[in-house]
């Protein structure tokens, strides 16, 4: 392997304001482990308790939603492994983004759902959560793209943005970004 360069990874880094970077397998603890580092950063950024709390949530519930569905497909370590980035905008509003490995046509309904939550507004967003924290769910349902997506919606402040790249073995890398 060569070795990268470090400094224009750093540059890279600092020019796209980005504060925290994780690429590869990840583990329960693994998550919890970022998961403190970006509480402390937060911290010291001097960020609101709302901020924090709502960057917080939503990385953990990306993080755990790329868990359970790569444990779900039964994909290897290499596969089920995500990149996620926590960094700040233009406007000082955090980001963060997360992507991995999805069967095509899983990433295909993703997308069409964020971009059907992407024409509501927050009170309709609201009452969608309601609608189905209120749904029964039969035993034994898949779950996914549901309440934690709609949750995801409602803390951000601009609509959820998504991508899929196809892979030559059927299957895509999914990308989503949310900036609260």
């Amino acid at each position: 392997m060569n070795s990268p360069d470090l400094f224009l990874l750093r540059q890279t880094y600092n020019e796209q304001r980005i504060m925290i970077c994780f690429n590869g397998p990840f583990s329960k603890s693994l998550i919890e482990e970022i998961g403190k580092a970006l509480k402390n950063y937060m911290q010291s950024e001097n960020a609101t308790p709302t901020a924090a709390t709502d960057v917080f949530g939503v990385y953990i519930e990306m993080m755990q939603n790329i868990r359970h569905y790569a444990a779900a497909k039964g994909y290897s370590d290499v596969d089920a492994g995500a990149t996620v980035i926590i960094g700040r905008d233009e406007e000082e509003r955090y980001v963060v983004s997360a992507g991995n490995i999805v069967d095509q046509t899983d990433g295909q309904y993703l997308v069409s759902r964020i971009d059907s939550l992407g024409g509501m507004d927050k009170a309709a967003l609201k009452a969608l959560y309601k609608e189905q924290l209120r749904k029964p769910r039969p035993e034994g349902a898949a779950s996914g793209a549901g309440l934690g997506l709609i949750d995801l919606a409602r803390k951000a402040t601009l609509p959820l943005v998504c991508s899929l790249r196809e892979l030559d073995d059927g299957r895509a890398f999914f990308s989503l970004r949310v900036v609260i």
